[in-house]
């Protein structure tokens, strides 16, 4: 895989700083039962990074004296670490939102059989990728075959409550664009997303969250060998919005990988880009637990810190605006 970072480095995107942190957002590991297109992480059937216990011990160590509001989980297939259950439950049990970013066919894995009612039992936020309501584009995008055990993991999440009218059990679906192109708006896609979804396949779902790709791992080095990565650049350059910088996720969450260290998001994380925190050149969360006052640290002494930005970062302030919660 290309080594994206020659090509990002020098950058003209203007300087970004952290507001006050309410995030956690931890990826369990690289191991997938998908090999989708557009994967930033290169996630795999093959991959063998997965977060240790020793390391998930230290995740609940944090949780308890951080404060946090919300656990944001990815992968991979986050559900695939073996350590995912007790994970949720120490969230779950601190009452902090976990949101678990599910690429449903995993729901219908074996072994997995568990996973839905687990999901549903403790109250975890799913968020699913779809990147389309057309079967033929999804399966180009994700797989053959994906599409039908995508829906399939849906109707499970439905039977369960998920999306139900008056549940407390959010399912939102993800939306990634094909080739290189922007995200259309997300509320005229939602529309149409629910009234397609509901007409061919009878499912429901909360919101329809819309990300743009990122032009860095497979998807970046897919665009190199194309001869499309200045082109891409250039849209998401031609189409930066000022306004969205302020509500870029890195300024409220910082990102663990999967052995423990601390970055700005998923994306830097993936370029090997830790967080500037506190003077470290690359900082464990064994170390920030061993902080002193370490709430305060998170949620005050985090604010107005600098965030490490590429060129990459240009695709989450493009047109609309992108974010893991959809567009800004």
């Amino acid at each position: 895989m290309r080594n994206m970072l020659p090509l990002l480095k020098k950058t003209d995107f203007p300087a970004i700083k952290r507001a006050r942190m309410h995030t956690l957002q931890v990826n369990l590991g690289y191991l997938c039962n998908q090999t989708c297109f557009h994967c930033h992480v290169n996630a795999g059937p093959n991959r063998k990074e997965l977060m240790d216990e020793a390391n998930i011990n230290l995740l609940i160590q944090l949780m308890e004296v951080s404060g946090i509001k919300t656990l944001d989980l990815t992968g991979g297939a986050p559900e695939m670490n073996p350590h995912f259950r007790k994970l949720v439950l120490a969230a779950r049990k601190l009452k902090i939102n976990v949101i678990d970013r599910c690429n449903l066919t995993i729901l219908q894995e074996p072994g997995y059989a568990w996973l839905a009612e687990f999901l549903a039992d403790n109250k975890v936020e799913v968020a699913a990728s779809l990147p389309c309501y057309l079967e033929d584009n999804v399966n180009a995008q994700r797989g053959d075959g994906v599409f039908q055990t995508s829906i399939e993991g849906i109707k499970k999440l439905n039977a369960l409550g998920y999306a139900a009218e008056g549940s407390k059990l959010t399912l939102n679906l993800v939306y990634n664009p094909q080739g290189i192109n922007l995200p259309p708006s997300q509320q005229e896609l939602e529309t149409a997303y629910k009234k397609e979804l509901l007409h061919r396949y009878d499912i429901h779902f909360n919101e329809l969250f819309t990300i743009t790709n990122q032009p860095i791992a497979r998807f970046g080095s897919t665009l190199v060998s194309k001869g499309l990565f200045d082109e891409y650049m250039a849209l998401l350059k031609d189409n930066f919005q000022q306004a969205n910088v302020k509500g870029v996720m890195c300024r409220t969450l910082i990102s663990i990988d999967w052995q423990g260290y601390v970055y700005d998001c998923d994306f830097n994380q993936m370029l090997g880009l830790p967080a500037p925190i506190e003077g470290e050149e690359k900082l464990h969360i064994a170390q920030l637990i061993a902080q002193e006052e370490l709430e305060t640290t998170l949620h005050q002494g985090l604010a107005g810190q600098p965030i490490t930005i590429m060129d990459h970062c240009y695709a989450c302030t493009a047109g609309q605006g992108s974010s893991c919660g959809g567009a800004l």
